[in-house]
């Protein structure tokens, strides 16, 4: 037999006879030995099917994808081809560098799906031929009768036949920050995951009570299983630094591979020789691909992460430290991320007034006021919780049901403990809470007879009380005051609340009924609280003109006011839709108002994890760079497949922090805003030293190109070239990553995700530096030739020292327009005088020590060889410097801004 798992999906929506006529099995039974055997060979082991691990080659190969790096390789093999042995090895070593750290970052993604199966238990009770067995889960199969008590991890999906007082932990799968009570009871159809009740899901903790349920859906037809499938699926797109990086790529390769072939015909056409002109090619490769770029990059993004990591956010891919600094949304969780995941008591409904709590009740008001004190009592002394800790409001430690410690919290935090004291109305008796009363009570001795107090669900103690307890006096209630407190309760709900109705009544008999004749003495008002820092961070993040919205498979209600209280919206007005709502999204032009509205959205409630998956794809698509924040297994998808990932340190779930790529190991929603303004430092960094490198390279490749298009032999070789490019060049630009930045980063709007690192104006700076550094060092070159008739191989020292120290000395042109000359963030950055230290000490070494110099055909020079070569270097600097002013002065023209008098 053969069931579809649509209908064994939809159980929920049947009686319980009918599920078991369904499923074929008698619950007090079980399956047969034969049933269970051809089940099994039907629907197959109760596993979640684990795709095969990426080999490690894989994952090798992969690092070689950037164009960058295909044209480092092209430059390699040349270079080894044409008997160039120095220069091939000198970039197979930086290929080498950069391979091994990104192998290593990479490796974490394999681990992905394993937290999954640490979620799973091993064994799990079931009855089969009228006895109960402990059976491995893997052999659990549709039919199978389950028995769970308190603390049992839930084996496969369960429809639930049998529930007493039983309670599931659900917040990391569907995002219910509390305890969720089972019933048995059949649902409607279209009821919303979060809410079928009677459905105990694979992989949810068991908090208290017993069950029995039958297996309905087993392995990846679980809800646990469609996520690991989900995450499995879930591509993660490239970070915008990675697209950046190879549009830039692409870029080189067009120019690399156009100037060189044009130069090196060109020369041969002049008379030079094939292989000559072979050399010059390798020669302008390599001049023109930036072989420190992937080094710095890399070192840079290090460094980041290593800031990073003080601010307690840890970065599980390098690339994922600047994408934070283009980040234009953030899509987060409420439960755990922007809530404490823990009830806490907010407010109280009384006769003719609410009582709000905020940070705790003052001990003296709350002896005088009878009705509250009476509240208090109740929600002591009608609990099965025990504290460890108390003090603070929310802040207690203890065992049982979040919201009934909550209630002995705000007890003790107002000085009415009557559960401690044991001669003041110890507890005789208690009524434990049932699915038929939906509520509780416990039986106290009183001073002339005894105390009963109760507590429920607000409709059904609204249905057994015929008297209110007010300011002075025990008055009946008639309906119009029961339909004012359902009003009342109805709105408090509205708002996000969970309510709790309290009751109690003085009598003679022990035995007398718990729940007739009650006297109401109010609703507590319970909510999992925001979390302390988040209102400041959201408005910090809107400052920074990125979008916060909240999606969590929450209550609608419940979301808005968080969302609220958090700010999300800037009109103060939340926009909140549900999981309909994206039900409707599909593809076609149609749909436009609906696009509309849900990038509108500040709440999405009651989504699914495909859901999640979607949002985060829809944004994408809509043009936004997606940072999405979760703990929960539900989440792990959508991180994934975000453009970054951030996942919850201390509350969340393995699941999810393997899926991320950045970890908050405080919590804290204020550290993504702390990460957000290092990412745009970064971002900045990294485009300073690219227009850095960049320019150094264009004058090494036009100081060749040009001389060779004169007929004069290159000035500099292509070892001196890959000299420059790894050492020289790469600390200058690594000591430009290592800026502190400003501090109006964050006052700045996101950048167009879109817009590649090197914009118009700064192609403009590289050809304007690169070609005053060509000019100065072929003029050099040209005077040491012909003015002062040197040899060929004093002249190409002379340059190759010439251009050297330009480039040294171009760092200080790094500066932006708007900063002064003699003291900008590059003049103050510390790092950029050490870098420079180094340089010149590495050149000194390149010229004296005999082994670098022959291999780099370095000649000792004179003190007049010296003087012109140190002298000639410094007019790049200055007229590089005036440039900067220049750029800056028209920037201010075009916005409209005064030009300063210096």
């Amino acid at each position: 037999m053969s069931i579809d798992v649509a209908v064994r999906s939809n159980l929920y929506s049947r009686s319980c006879n009918e599920a078991l006529v369904v499923l074929d099995v008698d619950r007090t039974y079980g399956l047969t030995a034969q049933q269970v055997a051809e089940r099994q060979k039907t629907y197959g082991k109760n596993l979640i099917q684990q795709r095969k691990n990426r080999a490690i080659l894989s994952l090798f190969a992969e690092q070689f994808r950037g164009v960058i790096v295909w044209l480092l390789s092209a430059a390699a093999l040349l270079s080894f081809a044409v008997g160039e042995i120095p220069e091939g090895v000198a970039i197979v070593c930086v290929l080498v560098i950069n391979t091994v750290i990104g192998f290593v970052t990479s490796w974490k993604a394999v681990r992905s799906m394993e937290a999954l199966y640490r979620m799973i238990p091993v064994t799990a009770r079931v009855r089969r031929e009228g006895l109960s067995e402990l059976i491995p889960i893997r052999e659990l199969t549709p039919g199978d009768i389950v028995l769970l008590e308190g603390g049992d991890i839930v084996p496969a999906g369960l429809r639930l036949l049998e529930a007493a007082n039983l309670y599931c932990d659900e917040s990391t799968l569907t995002g219910e920050s509390a305890p969720v009570q089972k019933t048995t009871e059949a649902l409607p159809v279209d009821t919303f995951l979060a809410d079928r009740t009677n459905v105990a899901f694979k992989g949810v903790a068991v908090v208290r009570g017993a069950g029995v349920g039958v297996v309905s859906n087993i392995g990846g037809e679980t809800e646990l299983g469609r996520i690991s499938e989900l995450l499995q699926d879930a591509k993660a797109k490239s970070h915008p630094l990675e697209k950046r990086l190879d549009k830039l790529g692409e870029a080189l390769v067009g120019i690399t591979f156009v100037l060189s072939f044009l130069i090196a015909l060109a020369g041969y056409l002049r008379g030079f020789g094939l292989v000559e002109m072979v050399e010059t090619a390798i020669a302008l490769v390599v001049a023109a691909v930036p072989e420190g770029l992937p080094v710095v990059a890399t070192l840079a993004l290090a460094r980041g992460m290593f800031r990073m990591a003080r601010r307690n956010t840890l970065i599980a891919r390098l690339s994922a430290v600047e994408t934070l600094g283009a980040t234009t949304i953030i899509l987060t969780d409420k439960t755990g991320t922007l809530t404490e995941n823990r009830m806490t008591v907010s407010g109280f409904l009384l006769d003719g007034r609410d009582i709000k709590v905020g940070s705790g009740l003052n001990k003296t008001s709350v002896a005088e006021d009878q009705v509250l004190r009476r509240a208090l009592e109740i929600g002591a002394l009608c609990n099965t919780a025990e504290m460890t800790s108390a003090g603070i409001v929310g802040e207690a430690a203890g065992v049982g049901d979040p919201m009934e410690l909550a209630l002995l919290d705000v007890a003790h935090s107002a000085g009415v403990q009557p559960d401690l004291d044991p001669d003041d109305r110890p507890e005789i008796s208690m009524h434990a809470f049932d699915s038929s009363h939906n509520m509780m009570a416990t039986v106290h001795r009183a001073e002339d007879g005894y105390f009963t107090a109760v507590k429920g669900a607000p409709e059904a103690v609204l249905k057994h009380v015929d008297r209110v307890l007010t300011d002075g006096d025990i008055v009946e209630v008639t309906d119009s005051d029961r339909a004012n407190w359902l009003a009342r309760v109805e709105a408090s709900a509205r708002k996000g609340y969970r309510l709790i109705g309290l009751a109690c009544k003085y009598h003679q008999a022990m035995d007398e009924a718990p729940y007739d004749s009650l006297t109401l003495v109010g609703f507590v008002c319970l909510l999992d609280p925001l979390r302390k820092d988040v209102a400041a961070a959201v408005a910090q993040s809107q400052g920074a003109g990125v979008r916060v919205v909240m999606m969590t498979g929450d209550h609608i209600a419940t979301a808005t006011e968080i969302a609220t209280q958090a700010g999300l919206a800037d009109d103060g007005r939340i926009v909140a839709l549900t999981e309909l709502d994206l039900q409707q999204l599909g593809t076609d032009d149609s749909q436009d108002d609906l696009r509309d509205k849900l990038l509108k959205a500040d709440v999405f409630a009651r989504v699914s994890p495909e859901s999640k998956l979607k949002l985060v794809e829809f944004y994408q698509d809509a043009g936004h760079v997606v940072a999405m924040t979760g703990d929960g297994v539900n989440d792990a998808p959508a991180l994934k497949k975000a453009d970054i990932g951030i996942a919850m340190g201390q509350r969340g779930t393995q699941v999810a922090r393997d899926a991320a790529d950045m970890v908050l190991k405080d919590d804290a929603f204020n550290s993504i805003i702390a990460a957000m303004q290092q990412g745009r430092v970064i971002f900045g960094n990294i485009r300073r030293f690219v227009v850095y490198l960049m320019s150094c390279n264009f004058s090494e490749i036009m100081v060749v190109g040009i001389a060779i298009l004169a007929g004069l032999a290159a000035p500099i070789t292509p070892l001196q070239i890959l000299f420059l490019n790894i050492v020289t060049d790469v600390f200058p630009a690594f000591a430009l990553g290592l800026g502190e930045g400003d501090g109006n980063v964050m006052k700045q709007p996101p950048r167009d995700p879109a817009k590649p690192i090197i914009d118009r104006s700064r192609w403009m700076d590289i050809f304007v530096f690169g070609g005053i550094i060509t000019v100065t060092t072929l003029s050099v070159y040209w005077m040491a030739l012909g003015y002062f008739e040197m040899l060929q191989e004093d002249a190409t020292t002379v340059a190759f020292l010439t251009l050297a120290l330009a480039q040294l000395w171009h760092v200080f042109n790094m500066r932006e327009p708007e900063e002064p000359v003699f003291v900008n963030s590059v003049v103050k950055n510390p790092y950029v005088w050490a870098a420079i230290s180094f340089c010149i000490f590495l050149l000194a070494a390149a010229f004296y020590i005999p082994v670098l110099s022959d291999v780099l055909n370095l000649r000792p020079l004179s003190i007049s060889q010296l003087v012109l070569s140190v002298g000639a270097s410094l007019i790049p600097l200055l007229l590089g410097q005036i440039w900067v002013v220049i750029r800056g002065n028209a920037k201010r023209i075009v916005k409209g801004e005064p030009i300063p008098v210096p």
